[in-house]
């Protein structure tokens, strides 16, 4: 470390993102907020393009208390980004650059060769879908993965695909995606205002979904798993949470497959926790995940689940104990288990209960935060 050995240890978490971000933007910012400062001193720094006229992650960072700051970019490879994170690292006296995806990454590791920083990369998953990404940036990702001194895996999946690459296994640690149980909490108050203020009334059965409306989501399969259990019962409805590139294109198709009028489309909302007092059931139909963070809240607002078993999904919630658990792209599978959470009230509240009480035993957002600074501390003595 520079300087006194006994001061914090100052980290600067770096990411670039646009538009609202996702569920790592609520670990980096939640983490920085909650940081011990007697420990360490957490900069959040992202990567912001020039273009991006709906990026909101300063308004989030503000309203936390985040110690925020920004480089703008002309476009996704403006090599001015590069000298002024050299500058921002000098003037901030950084000791350790904490990245967070294949953009980051790599700046990390050459700000490493070039300032001396230490570096460290969370890897979240690798979810895009172009060719660049799928065959060049993944890959080089994984290979600059396998040569930091250490990466934080927020999955088993997600590590071992970065072993495979020649990591040294103590070099990759599990670390899950955690929340604040006290900030997520069912208040049975607010399931009748929450459920008017989205034209639903207390007679409907309310399925739940949030995401960004991408591929990896695959909210066309949960609307072809919806469209029988729509048959069988006529009241439910589903709530479908997010804004994305593939919106416009998901609506049409609940339209054409006559279920438009039983949907309900809500775009970008910041009140996820709010939403939850209106749901009765939360699917998550995703073909690849991290940690998923949607898992996490459903579990800690005690809303009964149906997922994917994808990605660190079945490492959160284990199947028949916190929820049912189904393959990916398996929209029979999808619809079945929707199918028996809807007609298993008493199981369903059960399996709710359970996700509760793991999230306030082994799930807790200020446990992963500790272990977090232990790995930044470690890393500075070493």
């Amino acid at each position: 470390m520079r300087g006194s050995s006994v001061r914090p240890v100052n980290v600067l978490e770096l990411r670039s993102v646009r538009g609202t971000g996702g569920g790592p933007e609520k670990t980096i910012l939640l983490g920085a907020a909650r940081a011990d400062t007697a420990r360490v001193n957490v900069v959040v720094c992202y990567i912001r393009d020039v273009r991006d006229d709906v990026f909101g992650l300063d308004v989030r960072a503000k309203d936390l208390g985040v110690d925020y700051v920004e480089v703008r970019e002309k476009h996704s490879l403006d090599p001015g980004v590069f000298p002024k994170l050299t500058t921002l690292i000098a003037e901030r006296k950084i000791d350790l650059v904490h990245a967070h995806e294949y953009k980051t990454d790599l700046l990390a590791w050459l700000l490493a060769r070039r300032t001396g920083i230490v570096p460290l990369a969370t890897a979240h998953g690798w979810t895009g879908q172009s060719p660049r990404e799928k065959y060049l940036y993944y890959p080089m990702d994984k290979w600059i993965l396998s040569r930091l001194p250490r990466v934080v895996a927020v999955s088993s999946d997600i590590r071992n695909q970065i072993l495979r690459y020649g990591a040294k296994p103590d070099r990759v640690t599990v670390l899950l995606n955690s929340i604040e149980p006290d900030a997520f909490r069912r208040l049975p108050e607010r399931v009748e205002p929450v459920r008017a203020a989205l034209g639903l009334t207390r007679d409907d059965i309310v399925i739940g979904t949030v995401g960004r409306v991408e591929r990896q989501k695959r909210f066309d399969l949960l609307l072809d798993a919806m469209v029988p259990v729509f048959a069988r019962h006529p009241k439910v409805r589903l709530v479908v949470v997010g804004a994305g590139s593939l919106l416009d294109q998901v609506k049409a198709q609940a339209v054409t497959l006559g279920i438009g009028g039983r949907c309900i489309f809500t775009g970008h909302r910041g009140d996820i926790a709010d939403l939850h007092h209106a749901f009765d059931l939360f699917v998550q139909s995703s073909e690849y995940e991290g940690t998923p963070n949607a898992v996490i809240e459903a579990m800690a607002m005690e809303t009964p689940l149906v997922a994917t078993d994808v990605g660190g999904t079945g490492e959160l919630a284990f199947d028949n104990v916190h929820g049912l658990l189904v393959p990916g792209r398996d929209v029979p599978a999808l619809e079945a288990a929707i199918e028996r959470a809807l007609n298993d009230p008493a199981g369903r509240q059960a399996r709710a209960r359970a996700a509760r009480q793991r999230i306030e035993s082994d799930l807790s957002f200020a446990a992963r935060t500790r272990r977090l600074e232990d790995i930044y501390t470690e890393m500075i003595r070493a």
